[in-house]
């Protein structure tokens, strides 16, 4: 009698034949739940876990091992680029889902290099993050067209001149000081938004006038308010 070969199944064809399970890297706990809610309802998504912040995302990864992750770039403490680079470090394979009210304009690329294979907008319907889930695990990456269209212009593929600006020499918490400055937000109003001291907010403003070569907190506020305006 013939025996018949067989083949073990790929990696798409697991995801297929069994729930798929996703980590929720947010510190909204409402949001969270709503995520929860959501992914749950699906026949081929599970929530396998929850996590606030930087350490506990780590710790949680490790720990639970997920098909998928969807991080916030604003955590309670640390910063969403920097979960997604020590996930990286854990598991280069790991697939990662940016959902963040941050303008992907600003963090998409800073996401894409550290390792996020989607940006999502909370904005956006809930579908479109099941879209962007699903895209991932099939293997395809979910980034809006002026983000992609952007990266091939500065690597060169296509047409056009370098997008490169002074802000991307800051580092990601100094961007989103950056940011919230040109919101209009006080460096105490920073502090609370970012869970850090008003001293580190302090820090990251002379870090900021130094590397953009702004003289004074007026002149960075003008700056920042203006790259906000172009940004929106």
């Amino acid at each position: 009698m013939t025996k018949l070969k067989t083949r073990a199944p790929d990696q798409q064809e697991l995801f297929a034949t069994r729930t798929t399970r996703v980590l929720i890297v947010d510190d909204h706990a409402l949001l969270r739940d709503g995520m929860r809610l959501m992914i749950d309802s699906q026949s081929d998504l599970e929530v396998c876990g929850e996590a606030a912040d930087e350490a506990e995302a780590a710790r949680e990864f490790r720990r639970l091992r997920p098909d998928l992750v969807i991080v916030d770039i604003a955590l309670k403490t640390g910063n969403g680029i920097e979960v997604i680079r020590r996930i990286k470090s854990v598991d280069p394979a790991a697939r990662i889902v940016v959902s963040s009210m941050h303008d992907e304009r600003i963090y998409g690329e800073r996401a894409l290099v550290a390792g996020a294979l989607g940006f999502v907008s909370k904005q956006d319907p809930g579908g479109t993050l099941l879209t962007a889930l699903r895209r991932v695990l099939h293997g395809d990456m979910h980034f809006s067209p002026e983000l992609t269209q952007r990266i091939l212009r500065r690597t060169g593929r296509i047409g056009g001149s370098d997008e490169s600006s002074p802000v991307d020499l800051l580092a990601n918490r100094e961007l989103e000081t950056f940011t919230l400055i040109g919101q209009g937000l006080s460096s105490r109003e920073i502090a609370s938004r970012m869970h850090i001291s008003q001293k580190t907010v302090d820090r990251y403003r002379e870090n900021i006038k130094k590397k953009l070569e702004i003289g004074t907190s007026n002149e960075l506020i003008h700056h920042a308010t203006l790259w906000v305006e172009q940004h929106r």
